[in-house]
């Protein structure tokens, strides 16, 4: 149950105006003035490998494009011809792979065939899902998650990562137990975001002030305060022995240090949001199940957002050598893309596999909705100015499905986007057609940065169609 923005006053003024609390009174100070784009914007990203599957995600009583007239799926670049589709999802039934959502069918859209062929990969885009530039394993751009995380983060954190492994084609199912590089984001060029795998550290990294006790806390930031001074002699005499060059590198490792402390500092200010949002530390945080890791990431990353420890989350779902046992599927993910036999011991075959992990990501996405939607915030609340997107670091298919890239919205962005929609563009290279940094550029749009009217790579195979600035269809306004 929602409470109301009245109940929401009066517990603040029971809290009293701790700096802990900062984050929330600012944003009922924004709203009292009437400056509802004041309050804070949320973004977080959900990725999984292989493709998210296009033919069932197309809802009840619309042509499904991604079907041939046998009934069956449709490869990349097969999509049938047609004209674009933009309508309300009110008054279409949901597929059975988007039921967790349909609480949310309001503030719900589903796009599809948005591309990025000009970035595509062997399995993966890797950094260009969300860069759109073409570098599968070397990150020489911002990503889009990065970005928004600068300009939206006043936390610790500008933006965080979780996923469950590093490298995709990575053999074995045992799981990362740290930091990791899933090769998705990057803060620039040269500067791949590290990923927490481990869900425990991931707790303790976010809520060790849910379980430092005081005294552990203020010698945890002097210890921070005491290595830096004991580190700038070192510093100084190092930087004059390097070049220009070299001097530019260092500064990156050392900025680290002031990172380490800001980010300490930072975290004691909301120690006592931390407490009282930080989910318990269970045995769970252990497990090796890959169902069980999501679980814990998807529980973490909500609470981050809540104790306003980051305003930007992404989430890599699994790699191409995760094995989804606990739900029944005997094979690894890469060879569900190739559909092998003997898949499930539910006799399922390789595309019922496939959608079943997707319901499991879309069960976890609406859980995630619906605690944020519990929050009071300005007239609404927490999941109405934030934006959860589900995607796939590969597009629509397992191999180079990046002609027809899908992507489940799910919140509202503060009344920027037109939710409750099924929006379907044209197929690649036919007119009208549009790409997935358009739908990048409607995101920072809609998050008040300035954009120029395009982003990352163009596709010289589009040089003929009009594919700048957002998604018109998108856009309130």
């Amino acid at each position: 149950m929602t409470f109301t923005r009245r109940s929401a006053l009066k517990n603040l003024s029971m809290g009293g105006a701790s700096l802990a609390m900062a984050p929330f009174i600012q944003s009922l100070q924004a709203h009292a003035a009437g400056r509802e784009e004041g309050l804070p914007k949320r973004f977080v990203f959900v990725v999984k490998s292989s493709g998210v599957e296009k033919f069932n995600l197309v809802p009840e009583g619309i042509e499904n494009h991604f079907l041939g007239d046998d009934g069956e799926k449709l490869g990349n670049k097969g999509r049938k011809p047609g004209e674009a589709i933009n309508v309300s999802l009110k008054d279409h039934k949901l597929p059975e792979k988007l039921a967790a959502l349909e609480r949310f069918k309001d503030r719900m859209t589903i796009i599809q065939s948005l591309s990025g062929d000009t970035f595509r990969g062997n399995h993966t885009s890797g950094f260009g899902a969300l860069s759109c530039h073409f570098s599968e394993r070397v990150a020489i751009a911002p990503s889009i998650d990065c970005l928004l995380g600068q300009h939206l983060s006043p936390g610790p954190y500008p933006m965080y990562g979780m996923a469950l492994k590093g490298g995709l084609l990575e053999a074995g199912g045992k799981l990362d137990d740290s930091y990791c590089y899933p090769n998705l984001s990057a803060y620039k060029g040269g500067m791949p975001v590290a990923y927490q795998a481990s869900p425990r550290k991931a707790y303790l990294e976010l809520f060790g002030a849910a379980v430092d006790t005081p005294k552990q806390l203020e010698r945890k930031l002097a210890l921070n305060g005491s290595m830096m001074d004991f580190l700038k002699d070192d510093i100084r005499r190092i930087e004059r022995q390097l070049t220009a060059e070299d001097k530019e590198r260092f500064a990156v490792y050392t900025d680290s240090f002031d990172s380490l402390q800001r980010i300490e500092r930072e975290k004691a200010k909301l120690t006592d949001k931390i407490k009282k949002h930080a989910p318990p530390l269970t045995k769970r945080y252990d497990s090796e199940l890959p169902s069980d890791r999501i679980a814990s990431h998807f529980e973490i990353g909500s609470a981050a957002l809540i104790a306003g420890m980051t305003n930007v989350l992404t989430l890599r779902m699994d790699t191409l050598g995760v094995t989804y046992r606990d739900l029944g599927i005997q094979k690894h993910v890469h060879a569900l893309g190739h559909n092998d036999p003997g898949i499930s011991s539910n006799g399922w075959d390789g595309l019922r596999c496939r959608m079943e992990i997707e319901k499991l990501h879309l069960k976890h996405i609406a859980d995630m909705a619906d605690k944020l939607d519990r929050i009071p915030e300005g007239n609404g609340t927490m999941l109405d100015n934030t934006l959860i997107v589900y995607m796939s670091c590969n597009g629509g298919d397992h191999h180079g499905g990046q002609a027809d890239w899908p992507f489940v919205l799910v919140g509202g962005m503060a009344n920027k986007l037109k939710m409750g929609r099924y929006l379907e563009y044209p197929k690649y290279q036919e007119k009208g057609h549009r790409t997935i940094a358009n739908l990048y550029l409607s995101m920072m749009q809609a998050a008040g940065m300035e954009t120029a009217k395009t982003f990352g790579q163009l596709d010289t195979n589009l040089k003929d169609l009009d594919v700048t600035g957002p998604l018109a269809e998108l856009m309130v306004g």
